[in-house]
């Protein structure tokens, strides 16, 4: 199978499910800001080995692949499929919240702002929490145009929470100091 296609040349993209949309379509732009955030991820993942932080951003990759193909989606049966399939449920949600707690436990409570940076994995965590809103924002722009079930923003919300977090457990790990607001 070749890379290129052509078939976007013209400015359109197919969705899953059938359909042609202009590539600043809503939908692209939510699960476009989706697959930026998840390359962010393979970068922060590569920049320097933490094994315990790698170990929670690759289902998180995994599931941005399936919100991806989610959002993509415009036939609602199929939507619930891709959800289903990726376990995106409050279940998921759970599990990045006891992430959250766990990394927490090894943290300084947080007492004040905290400006992004630090280590090089901690910054890249944390430009990739900003990506995360951005693509908070978009999916929650889409949801006024068509229907998408609620869970996704609330794991995009918490998602965000954990990539802060994560960020500054990167710090600790690597004894850097935090510069707060």
């Amino acid at each position: 199978m070749k890379i290129y296609t052509r078939s976007g040349d013209a400015g359109k993209t197919d969705l899953f499910g059938g359909g042609r949309v202009l590539k600043d379509d809503s939908r692209v732009e939510a699960y476009g800001n989706g697959d930026e955030l998840n390359a962010v991820l393979g970068v922060a993942r590569a920049v320097e080995v933490m094994p315990r932080i790698d170990e929670v951003l690759v289902p998180i990759q995994r599931d941005l692949f399936s919100i991806g193909a989610l959002l993509a989606t415009p036939d609602r049966e199929k939507m619930q499929q891709h959800l289903t399939k990726a376990s995106i449920d409050d279940d998921r949600v759970r599990q990045l919240e006891h992430a959250i707690d766990e990394c927490d436990r090894e943290l300084e409570p947080l007492r004040a702002f905290v400006l992004p940076g630090g280590s090089l994995k901690a910054s890249v965590l944390h430009v990739a929490r900003t990506v995360c809103r951005r693509a908070e924002r978009r999916v929650i722009h889409l949801q006024r145009e068509v229907e998408i079930p609620a869970v996704v923003v609330v794991y995009l919300n918490r998602l965000s929470d954990l990539l802060f977090t994560l960020a500054r457990l990167a710090n600790h790990r690597s004894a850097t100091s935090e510069v707060t607001w």
